[in-house]
This record gives structure tokens, C-alpha cells and sequence, in this order.
């Protein structure tokens, strides 16, 4: 008999599992997709063109909060949980519910919808949202393009658009991501490496996108999302730690998975967490993977003109998922502000807009930061509203985007870098290299 099956997901990894492990599978029939985690995304389709000749009407995606009505209506046999950044407690809570409503709940095995590719893959993954893992990117692009290699990045996805669109998308300019139509979290992640010459790939279809990515490069280089798994087998996997969360690489699915499977254990932000959160991550690495090498990282942030930060009255705006779903209530442009003497760090919960008010309403641990949120064009209309309403001296933007390409800004701004630093030790690029030169002779 034919398997009924829910996925639940967070548009990005439950399409990866429907494409590799349930749409060509006789045994099963996907009845729906369930989502969370990013605004505006349910209540759409999974487009018959992606989901194939089994599903010609597609495959409709609710909200999450409906998923226990659904196995009941539709006496559905199977849920895979497809998502990320989850305490462990709370899958086993959401498994619970599943199968107390009659229904198997599974996790599909990371390596299984692991795609082989033909060119060397070097995957950043992390074990929390907001580890450092895009300055790592970064790092891992420029020390190829050192050994003269072709570097292009593949992304995790965040398809939050239409689908049917968006089944291979590509980045080499500024003005493909007005053409694709990018989120503000996507300019985040792809604007960094296109300004810096990398190309970057995305999409829905990541076979497509893998075989597309090939015939540019001589090393992929999965850019992960989350505290995903990656899509791609690795020839060397780098797991980047955040000791500000330490314990937290044991205690999030599937971010304890990928300690587990990493090569190179890389700790960052050791510049700004205290010794003592640094060696307990360390010794977590050592006791449950020590073949990993491990390498130390700061995390530096920079200013064009820190004087101009000096006594200000600062609205602080941040990454949006790292203040999100990934628990942290603050980010690098609070790290700047008080390092370059910033008076104060304005809290913007009197002059939130719209949506805007709700996603603090959603994540009550929010610090007196702004995330940059921007899921939609009335979403960012109201990112705008808010900062304009806002009594503050200056913006202090914390995001790896340039905001002011995309929001109108009517008061003073700055920007905050930050990149991937060295550390005393073993340094990511002795470790990278020599990981890759044993795998080559291997």
C-alpha cells in the first residue's frame, strides 16, 4: 500500500528531501508540505512542473500549526521532519504529537540525500544559525582563489518566492538579485561573495544546480543555511561553533549532527567569548569527535568612521535570522556599538510597524536590536517605517547587506564589517589544505 507522508519544513530542505527521496518513490505519496519558521510562506504550492508527473495539481503547504488536523483528515501514515536549528526536546515533542495522531515520524539520514558531485566540495556547516559560517565562506572562497582554483558557491535554499522560478537561480552582479527578486535575508548571504568575484548558485532543483555549478568551477563550496546538514557529499566538512552557546553543539538538531561529521572543527569569535565557554566547546569537540582538527577564529568588526559612533544614540539593526530563529539577542552591530562607544542602543519596541511588531511578539528574547526583517515588499515596507520612526542619532546597520540599496533611509547610517580573523594556532587555511591535498592523493 501506498504511504501517505506530510514533510514539514521551512521552505529549503523539505523541497531537497521531496526532490531526492519521496518524488520518484513508488512506495509514497506526498500529500502535503507544512511550514515554519520564515514569514509568508505557507499557504502556497509546490508547483506540479517541480514536484512531477505523480503530483499533477503540485502539492499544497499549510501552516505547521495545522499539521495534527491534517494526519487526522487525511489519515496520512508518515511526517518527515525536514527543517533546522531545532532543540532536540522539541522534535521529540512534535514527534510526539505526530504520533499520537496515528503517524510515523522520521528523519531522513543526513548522508542519504547527501548528491555526489564530480568536482572536490568543501561544505560549511554550523551548529547554530549565527556561528560565522558566511565570513567562513568567504575565507574558504578567497584561500581557493589563492591556490588559483575556480571557486563558484552553491546556497543553501531560501526559495521564498515563486518556486516555479526559482528551480536554478544564479549570481554574478548586483542586478541579478533585483531580477530574482531576492529577500533581504538572501541579499545578505549572496552580495558578500558576488562583490568579492565568486559566482553563487540557488534554487529549488539542487541536482540542476549542482550540474550547472560544475561547468564553472574547480571546487564547489556548499555555503550552508541554518544549522543544516549539507546537500552535497563533502570532500572536507568545516562545522563552524559559537561559544557565546556553548552546550548548544550537543543540544540542536541536526547541528550536533554536523559536529559529528566534521573534518575541521572551527570555534569562533573567540575574541569575544570568554575562555572558559571556549574551552567547553572544545572539550565537547574532543570528546565526541576527535579525529576533527580544531582551529580557533576571531570574529573582528570594523567601522569606516568609529568616531562618528562615539556617545550616539544608536538603533542597532541586525541579522535578521540570527536574532530569529537563532536565539541570539544580539549581533555584531551591538559588538560595534559598544566597542566604539556608543552612549546607547536605542530600543525600537515603541515604533515597531505591521509585521515588524509581530516578529518581536514571535521572539520575546529579542535584545533592544532591530532585526532586518524582509520576507516581502510590505515587510520591508514597514523595516523602513520602523527605522524612520525611531528617535535615534544613528543607524547602525549589522547586516552583511547594503540596506540602504534596498529601504530609504532618512537618518544618519553606518555600516558594520566583519570577517573571518586568525587565531593563535593551527589557521583554517593549513587545515583546509591540508584536508584537501590528503583527500587528492587518496
Amino acid at each position: 500500500m501506498v504511504e501517505k507522508v506530510i514533510i514539514m519544513g521551512a521552505a529549503g530542505r523539505d523541497f531537497h528531501n521531496f526532490n531526492v527521496y519521496f518524488k520518484s518513490n513508488p512506495r509514497y505519496e506526498v500529500v502535503a508540505f507544512t511550514a515554519t519558521q520564515i514569514e509568508g510562506i505557507e499557504d502556497r504550492v509546490y508547483p506540479a512542473i517541480l514536484a512531477g508527473k505523480g503530483y499533477p495539481q503540485g502539492i499544497p503547504i499549510y501552516p505547521e500549526d495545522r499539521l495534527r488536523e491534517l494526519i487526522r483528515k487525511q489519515h496520512v501514515d508518515l511526517v518527515a521532519f525536514s527543517y533546522s536549528d531545532v532543540p532536540h526536546t522539541e522534535v521529540m515533542h512534535k514527534a510526539s504529537a505526530c504520533m499520537a495522531d496515528g503517524a510515523d515520524f522520521i528523519m531522513i539520514g543526513a548522508t542519504y540525500t547527501m548528491l555526489e558531485s564530480t568536482k572536490p566540495v568543501v561544505a560549511v556547516c554550523a551548529v547554530r544559525t549565527g556561528c560565522g559560517k558566511s565570513q567562513t565562506t568567504r575565507k574558504v572562497c578567497r584561500i581557493l582563489q589563492g591556490q588559483g582554483r575556480k571557486v563558484v558557491a552553491v546556497r543553501h535554499p531560501m526559495p521564498y518566492g515563486d518556486l516555479s522560478r526559482q528551480v536554478v537561480q544564479r549570481f554574478a552582479e548586483l542586478e541579478d538579485f533585483d531580477r530574482h527578486k531576492c529577500t533581504i535575508e538572501e541579499r545578505e548571504e549572496y552580495e558578500p561573495l558576488v562583490e568579492m568575484g565568486v559566482i553563487v548558485y540557488a534554487g529549488v532543483d539542487y541536482e540542476l544546480i549542482l550540474r550547472q555549478a560544475e561547468a564553472e568551477a574547480d571546487v564547489v563550496v556548499w555555503d550552508g543555511g541554518n544549522n543544516d546538514t549539507s546537500f552535497y557529499r563533502p570532500d572536507v566538512q568545516i562545522t563552524v561553533f559559537d561559544p557565546h552557546r556553548a552546550g548548544h553543539e550537543l543540544s540542536y538538531y541536526p547541528g550536533e549532527t554536523n559536529l559529528l561529521m566534521a573534518d575541521i572543527a572551527l570555534i569562533n569569535k573567540v575574541d569575544t567569548a570568554s575562555l572558559d565557554r571556549v574551552e567547553e566547546v572544545r572539550h565537547n569537540i574532543r570528546e565526541h569527535n576527535p579525529k576533527a582538527d580544531i582551529v580557533c577564529a576571531a570574529s573582528p568588526v570594523t567601522v569606516d568612521a568609529p568616531d562618528r559612533l562615539k556617545g550616539k544614540r544608536v538603533l542597532v539593526v541586525e541579522d535578521g535570522p540570527t536574532i530569529t530563529h537563532g536565539g541570539m539577542p544580539f549581533g555584531a552591530g551591538s559588538v560595534a556599538a559598544r566597542q566604539y562607544g556608543a552612549a546607547e542602543l536605542v530600543d525600537p519596541r515603541p515604533y515597531l510597524a505591521g509585521s515588524i511588531a509581530e516578529v518581536f511578539d514571535r521572539y520575546p528574547h529579542i535584545g533592544q536590536v532591530l532585526p532586518a526583517m524582509g520576507y516581502s515588499d510590505d515587510q520591508v515596507a514597514d523595516l523602513e517605517a520602523t527605522i524612520a520612526a525611531v528617535d535615534c542619532d544613528l543607524v547602525l546597520f549589522g547586516t552583511p547587506v547594503d540596506l540602504s540599496r534596498i529601504i530609504k533611509v532618512d537618518k544618519p547610517f553606518m555600516r558594520v564589517r566583519y570577517e573571518y580573523g586568525d587565531a593563535p594556532g593551527l589557521t583554517l587555511e593549513q587545515a583546509l589544505l591540508s584536508r584537501l591535498n590528503s583527500k587528492a592523493k587518496g
